[in-house]
C-alpha cells in the first residue's frame, strides 16, 4: 500500500476507534454477528446514534453488514484490524533493533561480548 493511502487508512481506523462506544460495538462483533438492535442494547443512546456510529466503523473497514429483510447484521471485517497490526510490528520491530544496538553497546562497554537473543 503506497505511504499516504496507508496513512488515510489508518487515520480512519484509529479515528473509528476513538470512540468507547464503538470500541464496545467492536468488542461485541468480535464475538459473532449482531444486528443493530443487539448492538444498540447496552448503549444509553437512540438508534440514529447507534447508526452513524456503524457507518463509521463500516467507513473504517472494521466491519460488514448486510440486510436480511427489516434486519441488518453487521460483523466484523476480515483483516478488520489488519493496518493497525501491521503498524506496530512495524514500532516494534524498529524498537527491539534499537535496544539489540543500545544493548551491544553497553556489553561492549563494559568489555562483555553482547549476548545473541533472537526477537520473534
Amino acid at each position: 500500500m503506497e505511504p499516504v493511502r496507508h496513512s488515510q487508512t489508518l487515520d480512519r481506523v484509529f479515528h473509528a476507534l476513538a470512540d468507547a462506544s464503538r470500541r464496545g460495538m467492536v468488542d461485541r462483533l468480535a464475538g459473532g454477528p449482531a444486528s443493530v438492535t443487539e448492538l444498540a442494547r447496552p448503549l444509553a443512546m437512540a438508534l440514529p446514534s447507534v447508526l452513524k456510529h456503524l457507518a463509521v466503523l463500516e467507513g473504517a473497514g472494521i466491519v460488514l453488514s448486510e440486510k436480511a429483510g427489516r434486519v441488518r447484521t453487521y460483523r466484523m471485517a476480515p483483516q478488520a484490524l489488519g493496518a493497525i497490526e501491521a503498524w506496530v510490528a512495524e514500532r516494534k520491530a524498529r524498537l527491539n533493533r534499537d535496544f539489540d544496538r543500545l544493548e551491544q553497546y553497553l556489553a561492549e562497554q563494559a568489555g562483555q561480548p553482547a549476548a545473541a537473543k533472537e526477537r520473534p
